[in-house]
This record gives structure tokens, sequence and C-alpha cells, in this order.
């Protein structure tokens, strides 16, 4: 058997596709929202108050949360973080 993806893995096709960049970016995007939503459950914050500790509107908090919006500030980012008594920790890594 001579298939020439055997061996092959996932980030290889997205590359191949030219569209590993963008796929890693949603795929953070989501788990980052994901977090920030788990966090402020678990300390019963509702998205109202959430965004008065974050001294921004409603709406741009609703754009942080969701996963499909890549368009994020570090600064938004840090003031969520902050809001929930969290810090943010981000590393680059080897490819």
């Amino acid at each position: 058997m001579k298939n020439k993806n055997i061996g092959s893995d996932f980030d290889d096709f997205l590359i191949h596709e030219g569209m590993l960049e963008e796929v890693t970016a949603v795929a953070v995007k989501r788990v980052i929202a994901w977090q920030i939503e788990q966090e402020m459950l678990a300390q019963k914050m509702t998205k109202t108050a959430m965004a008065k500790k974050m001294r921004t509107s409603r709406a741009s908090l609703n754009r942080l949360l969701d996963e499909n919006d890549t368009s994020l500030t570090l600064t938004t980012l840090a003031g969520a973080a902050a809001a929930l008594g969290r810090r943010i920790k981000f590393e680059l890594t080897p490819v």
C-alpha cells in the first residue's frame, strides 16, 4: 500500500492548504473564550458584571466570548483576566 498520506499529520495538511495560521488562531480563541466563560461561571459572574469590571461594554465582552471572532487585543484579554483575578501566560514554542 503506497499511500502518500500515511505518516503525515493534520498540521501537514493545513500547511499544504495554507490554512495553519488561521486554524490555529481560531482554535486558540475558542480555548480562551471557553476558559473565560468557565471562570465566569465558577465565580457566578454575569456578563453585565464582567463588562463593568473590565470597564467596557457588554457588546465588547460578547465579541471577546465569541469563539469565531479572532479579532482579540492583548489589552482586552488582560482586562478580562484581571477582572477574574487571573493573569495571562503566553509562550512561543518551536514548530
